[in-house]
């Protein structure tokens, strides 16, 4: 049975929630749209893209399914990033119709290159911290996974 104390921290809690959490995600998502876009010369559409072939989603239907887009629309970005030598399509010996995607090894250093610049910047951003408020923060991201996940 919840108490009334109980419910007043829900409620804070899931304030503090909205207020942190989507204004934090937005800044790591601009700051991946400016290493993609700036630094590697890739559309943030082409970037998602590779990080969901690297993820194991090897096909346009599945790369549609995941973006939310046509496949239409993921195939310009597939022959794209193909075109710049980033992934590759593999066709299928058993069934000529089933085509695979998968990176190159410079598509795969590009995403490296991109995530890499990310948790750098991440780290720049966590380094005024001290060592109990990093100690703090790793216990609620803790906490927030198991709530979550």
């Amino acid at each position: 049975m919840r108490t009334e104390s109980t419910e007043q921290q829900l409620n804070l809690a899931a304030d503090r929630f909205w207020e942190t959490v989507p204004t934090v995600w937005d800044r790591v998502r601009e700051n991946l749209r400016g290493t993609a876009t700036s630094h590697l010369d890739i559309t943030i559409g082409q970037f998602h893209i590779l990080r969901f072939i690297r993820r194991g989603k090897n096909t346009v239907g599945q790369l549609a399914e995941a973006r939310q887009i046509s496949r239409s629309a993921v195939s310009q970005l597939v022959e794209l990033l193909a075109q710049k030598g980033y992934l590759r399509r593999q066709v299928s010996s058993r069934d000529r119709r089933f085509v695979g995607l998968e990176l190159t090894e410079t598509g795969a250093g590009l995403l490296s290159e991109a995530f890499a610049d990310n948790r750098k910047w991440i780290m720049e951003k966590l380094a005024g911290l001290s060592t109990d408020e990093l100690e703090q923060m790793l216990l609620g991201l803790e906490i927030m996974k198991k709530a979550f996940l």
